[in-house]
C-alpha cells in the first residue's frame, strides 16, 4: 500500500526544503536540525518534573509527566526516546510523553539516556535498565503502582525497550506489567531485510540514515550482532511481558519490526501486533498534528490502559 495521501503531502514538503542528507552531517549538526523540527504540542498534564537517575560513572536526566486526576499510585511508563541512538532528546518527544500520560493517565517517565558517538554501544542499553529499575526502586516516591510498571519506546527507543526486557528477564528484574515496542530497531542492518530496499529513500527515515546511525552506535560490525545490539539475535524470547509492536507500512525497519514480532507469538508472548499501512517511520511524533496517524497513537493508548485494568 502506498503513503497516505496526507503523509506523502507532509514528508513532500519536508522534502522541497532541500535540507542536506543525515550522511553528510556531524552529530552535533544532525542534532541541532532535529531540535529545531517544529512539532505540534502535547497534551497538557497535571505536572512535568525533573529528576536525576543514578547508573554508572555519573547521573542521568529524566522528566516525570503527571497527569490530571486523584491517586495516589498510578500505572508508570518508562519512556526511551528514539532518534537512531544518536539524536533527539526529552523536548523531541515531549508531546509524546505529554500524550501518554494525559490519554492513559499514567505518570510518563522519559529518560535522556547518553548517546553515541560519545557513549557508544551499549551505553544507552546500561542506561536505560539503570533507569527502569530506579524507577521501580522508587514507585512511592513518584506515585507509580509497581504492580503496574511498563517500558516503551519508538525506534531506536524501541531497539532499548526490547533490549531492556530482555536485560531484566535475564538479570534479576523488577517485574514488567508489559513492553511498548513503536517500529522498534531489532536487527543488524546487515541483515537484508527487504524494507530497506522498498522503503531506501523517499519515506523519511531512509535507509542511508541507518547506517549511519548504525556507525555511532556501533561500529564495530562483529557487535552488531549481540542481542543487546539487534535483539532479534537473543536466542530466546520466551518468558518477556505483555507487548505491543506496532509497525509503520512504508518504514526501512518493518520487516525487522515484524520479524521481532513472529518470534515473540512463536516464544508464547502475549501479543499485540499491528502494521499500519501507508503510515511512515516517526509517526507517533505527528499525533494531534496528521489525522492519519490518530488511528496508530490510539492504539498505544487503548494497549496501555488494557494492560493496566484501566
Amino acid at each position: 500500500m502506498p503513503l497516505h495521501p496526507e503523509i506523502a503531502a507532509d514528508l513532500a514538503a519536508a522534502a522541497a526544503r532541500g535540507e542536506p542528507p543525515l550522511k553528510d552531517l556531524s552529530a552535533e549538526a544532525g542534532r541541532a536540525r532535529a531540535e529545531a523540527e517544529p512539532r505540534v504540542a502535547g497534551a497538557p498534564v497535571k505536572a512535568v518534573e525533573k529528576v536525576a537517575i543514578p547508573v554508572q560513572s555519573g547521573s542521568i536526566g529524566a522528566r516525570v509527566y503527571r497527569p490530571f486526576g486523584d491517586g495516589d499510585a498510578l500505572p508508570g511508563i518508562v519512556y526511551i526516546h528514539g532518534g537512531g541512538w544518536v539524536l533527539c532528546s526529552l523536548d523531541t518527544h515531549d508531546n509524546i510523553c505529554r500524550n501518554l500520560a494525559a490519554s492513559v493517565g499514567a505518570v510518563v517517565v522519559s529518560v535522556d539516556y547518553r548517546m553515541a558517538p560519545e557513549h557508544r554501544f551499549p551505553v544507552a542499553s546500561d542506561d536505560c535498565l539503570a533507569a527502569v529499575r530506579w524507577v521501580a526502586a522508587h514507585t512511592a516516591q513518584l506515585g507509580i503502582d509497581p504492580a503496574k510498571l511498563i517500558v516503551g519506546g519508538d525506534s531506536a527507543g524501541g531497539n532499548l525497550t526490547a533490549v531492556t526486557a530482555l536485560r531484566i528477564r535475564d538479570e534479576g528484574g523488577p517485574t514488567l506489567a508489559g513492553q511498548m515496542l513503536i517500529y522498534p530497531v531489532t536487527d543488524d542492518i546487515a541483515a537484508g531485510h527487504p524494507s530497506y530496499a522498498e522503503f531506501a529513500d523517499g519515506f523519511g527515515l531512509t535507509a542511508d540514515d541507518m547506517v549511519w546511525f548504525w556507525d555511532h552506535y556501533v561500529p564495530d560490525p562483529a557487535l552488531r550482532t549481540h542481542p543487546h545490539a539487534s535483539p532479534l539475535r537473543a536466542e530466546s524470547l520466551a518468558g518477556l511481558p505483555p507487548t505491543l509492536l506496532l509497525t509503520a507500512g512504508c518504514d526501512v525497519l518493518r520487516d525487522e519490526g515484524e520479524a521481532y514480532a513472529g518470534r515473540l507469538a512463536a516464544a508464547g508472548v502475549t501479543l499485540d501486533f499491528r502494521r499500519y499501512e501507508g503510515l511512515h517511520h516517526g509517526c507517533a511524533g505527528d499525533y494531534g498534528r496528521l489525522r492519519a496517524v490518530a488511528p496508530f497513537f490510539e492504539h498505544l493508548v487503548t494497549w496501555a490502559r488494557a494492560i493496566f485494568r484501566l
